[in-house]
């Protein structure tokens, strides 16, 4: 083979070599976390994206390093998205300049501490993305609200869940088919101007309906009928008897794969009497629900929970100059629950706030039970009826009196439910009769009042807002995961699960530290190149010198 030949075989071979490069985009990931490969539920929902979407990030400028860090591994996964579907492309944009106009979008601005030279300055970020498909726009937040973390946790949960948040909203804004959610009436359910801050927030991704369960009692056939035409029932704290007609509905409603979120207060206990007189007596409230809960392997007990580690209650202190001074005291029967960041519906977000809550007792069956929410370790139960006093607000908690542990307050339950009515006369026909559902799940937290939102001037506040103290909580983040899990079926929330851990540097040890590295940096390689200088230039004298 003559030298021409070879050249232009050669010429070939990386034409042919570049060509395919191009089209072909293979990336091994050996990280031991997998945090560069993308799960079967991403490759689905990125790959049956028809039309074009564009993704745009405001991390774009001066950073410190790990917001640096956030941003290349922001990159990373959006081009991982891109090589899937050339359809989904990307922009990052420096948000110098735009900040009123981001703002007015919704997308607030975050404050981050700078640590340089031992000096601690602070600066203002948008850690935002906005997906932008056909008409309509996604907002995404990249970072967790839970200050109580380092910025270098935050930071590390922001890139836990950054398959979770892009390929979250990709399916969001793309899909065009909403599950039905019925909001039950009838039985004395919260009034929806106390729903708004979460129901506003659901009706961008779902159908909803107020539905009447109490027409069960008069057209029980055509009530079921129509109920079974929703994927999912929201209970919102009922104060009135279930009968037997609405809790069959319920029954055949969970057998025939609907799926039901539980918000039940099983003891009456309210501000407004507290509040006149100082003091109000909680009581057993009867609704009617306790077989049927058992049968499926749970029970609320007829208890209050209090538990030092508590949101607060606001209080008149006196008044000065004709204005009457207020202060935010801590109430015990108010647990604030640390999510469980084990399980992908209460994963990263803040603490849940409950309020008047009861204790629910597990019990062994088939069905699956996960707990999702629960009292902190001094927390106790006290049983009703029971005299609540604001002359509790003065005496300081002993620990050892709140010695009772963590207390079942919020729990998941998944399998195949038998129904309560198996065995029994049935309260009214039914077409067919459904004795054991298919796989299904459900979720009961035992306080209604996790999903009310305040009222402020007579308008309803967002969900997870303190209208008194503006702490946010975790109220509305949990009550939309739990919705989505037991709506969805692609295995979105079990991208929350991922973990990921970053190694990040001790800024302290680095800047007490750093002028040893700096002459470690500096003069090592000298030396070091000084060493080999004289070795070569003795090595070739004693050549040349025989």
């Amino acid at each position: 083979m003559n030298t021409y030949l070879k050249i232009l075989l050669l010429i070939i071979g990386l034409i042919t070599l570049n060509f395919l490069s191009s089209k072909l985009h293979v990336k091994f990931d050996l990280t031991k976390d997998k945090r560069y490969s993308l799960s079967n539920t991403t490759l689905n929902i990125v790959k049956n994206v028809e039309n074009p979407i564009m993704i745009k990030v405001y991390l774009e400028g001066s950073f410190p390093p790990e917001f640096k860090r956030l941003q290349f591994e922001i990159k990373q996964h959006l081009e991982q998205i891109h090589n899937l579907n050339n359809k989904v492309s990307f922009l990052f944009v420096n948000p110098l300049g735009k900040e009123k106009e981001l703002i007015k979008q919704g997308l607030s601005p975050s404050q981050l501490a700078v640590q340089e030279n031992g000096v601690t300055s602070q600066s203002v970020i948008f850690p935002w993305a906005s997906i932008v498909y056909k008409n309509k726009i996604e907002k995404v937040s990249l970072l967790s609200n839970n200050s109580s973390k380092s910025q270098e946790l935050i930071i590390n949960d922001a890139i836990e869940n950054l398959e979770f948040v892009f390929t979250n909203a990709i399916h969001k804004i793309t899909n065009n088919k909403k599950k039905n959610i019925a909001v039950l009436t009838g039985n004395g359910e919260l009034n929806f101007i106390y729903l708004d801050g979460l129901l506003k927030t659901l009706a961008q991704n779902y159908h909803l309906e107020p539905f009447p369960l109490d027409s069960a009692n008069t057209i029980p056939q055509q009530t079921l009928k129509l109920l079974n035409k929703f994927d999912l029932a929201i209970i919102a704290k009922p104060t009135k008897r279930f009968t037997e007609n609405e809790k069959f509905t319920l029954d055949q409603f969970q057998a025939n794969n609907g799926k039901t979120l539980w918000l039940i207060d099983n003891v009456i206990a309210e501000n407004d009497s507290l509040m006149q007189t100082g003091n109000t007596l909680a009581l057993n409230r009867e609704l009617n629900l306790t077989d049927l809960l058992f049968n499926y392997g749970v029970r609320i007990k007829h208890n209050l929970i209090k538990d030092i580690h508590s949101a607060s209650i606001k209080l008149a202190t006196g008044n000065i100059g004709g204005k009457t001074q207020y202060k935010n005291l801590p109430w015990h029967y108010y647990p604030l629950v640390a999510p469980n960041n084990n399980n992908a519906i209460s994963k990263n977000i803040l603490p849940v706030k409950l309020r008047y809550v009861s204790s629910i007792d597990t019990l062994k069956n088939n069905i699956k039970k996960t707990v999702l929410l629960q009292s902190s370790n001094f927390s106790k139960p006290y049983g009703v009826p029971l005299e609540i006093n604001l002359d509790e607000l003065k005496q300081n908690p002993i620990k050892s009196n709140y010695n009772r542990g963590n207390q079942i307050l919020g729990v998941l339950l998944e399998g195949k439910f038998n129904s309560a009515y198996k065995g029994r006369i049935n309260p009214f026909k039914v077409e067919k009769f459904i004795a054991k559902s298919k796989a299904n799940k459900m979720i009961l937290i035992s306080d209604g009042d996790i999903i009310k939102n305040g009222i402020y001037q007579g308008k309803p506040i967002d969900l997870g807002i303190d209208k008194w103290t503006g702490i946010k909580n975790g109220n509305k983040a949990f009550l939309l995961n739990s919705i989505q899990y037991l709506l969805e079926d692609n295995g979105l929330l079990d991208l929350r699960s991922k973990k990921i851990t970053l190694q990040f540097l001790d800024k302290e040890k680095v800047y007490q530290e750093k002028t040893f590295w700096q002459i470690l940096n500096i003069v090592l390689p000298l030396f070091v190149l000084g060493v080999f200088g004289v070795l070569f230039f003795y090595i070739r004298k004693r050549k040349y010198t025989h």
